[in-house]
């Protein structure tokens, strides 16, 4: 501690205290002075917590959409339902409008148009995350299920299930198979992507990274601190991820 007042003083002051020390400084104020890790640490369960609200709404909006572009995709010829059809239209709409413009874009206008009045940046963030991520989970899990052989659905229907029985007991245990490492590749991003909400006010890691450099007027360790605890995240979900696929491989003998 006094090692690193004297030289912060004569860093401060325009001395050369050599290349070591002078990381040391750097890295001390960015971390340990005026116990600045907890500023990190309260940014990082900011940014779980914005990513687990975003996953259930992105999860949600993902099974909805999915489900009815499927149905609405298998029904017979000549057997068209309207109420289908136009939700389906609406659903293709959404989809389409999320996936064509930027993640920057639609937080601004979440942030700044739709909810300009609200304070809450960050519950405003995780929605317009899960709304952005409903779309993408929608398209992986429509292919998963489009691809499915159709006879499965017809055995099902066959032992007298109905179609949500069917999709529920049948189809989507087998799709959720074959679509989870696109699912844990969206979830990945989706956690990566909460770094955007601080443009918007968010109060999460990158925000809290970017208040200690505003005192400190030294960027390089508060944000490779960020970058190197993004990095521990992901890895740790990646390897989660990595045993329910193993889990699930082992099932299947």
């Amino acid at each position: 501690m006094e090692n690193y007042i004297l030289w912060k003083e004569l860093l401060v002051g325009g001395e050369d205290i050599g290349f070591w020390k002078e990381q040391y400084v750097y890295f001390y104020q960015a971390f340990i002075e005026n116990d600045r890790w907890l500023q990190y640490i309260e940014g990082v369960g900011t940014t779980i917590v914005t990513t687990a609200c975003a996953l259930i709404i992105g999860v949600i909006l993902g099974v909805l959409v999915a489900s009815v572009r499927t149905a609405h995709d298998q029904q017979r010829i000549g057997r068209r339902n309207p109420v289908l059809g136009f939700f389906n239209a609406i659903f293709k709409v959404y989809v389409t409008v999320i996936r064509g413009t930027p993640m920057m874009v639609q937080l601004l206008i979440m942030g700044f148009v739709i909810f300009k009045s609200s304070r809450n940046f960050t519950m405003v963030g995780a929605l317009t995350l899960g709304i952005n991520s409903g779309a993408y989970v929608s398209e992986i899990i429509r292919g998963g299920l489009m691809n499915l052989d159709r006879g499965q659905s017809e055995a099902g229907r066959s032992l007298g299930l109905g179609y949500i029985d069917t999709m529920r007991f049948i189809v989507i245990p087998q799709a959720f198979k074959a679509i989870l490492p696109a699912l844990g590749n969206e979830f990945i991003i989706l956690l990566k992507d909460t770094s955007l909400i601080t443009v918007i006010g968010g109060k999460e890691l990158v925000h809290a990274a970017q208040g200690i450099v505003d005192r400190t007027y030294e960027a390089m360790y508060p944000f490779f601190g960020a970058a190197a605890v993004y990095l521990v995240m992901v890895m740790i979900f990646s390897w989660l991820q990595g045993k329910l696929e193993r889990r699930l491989r082992q099932s299947e003998r």
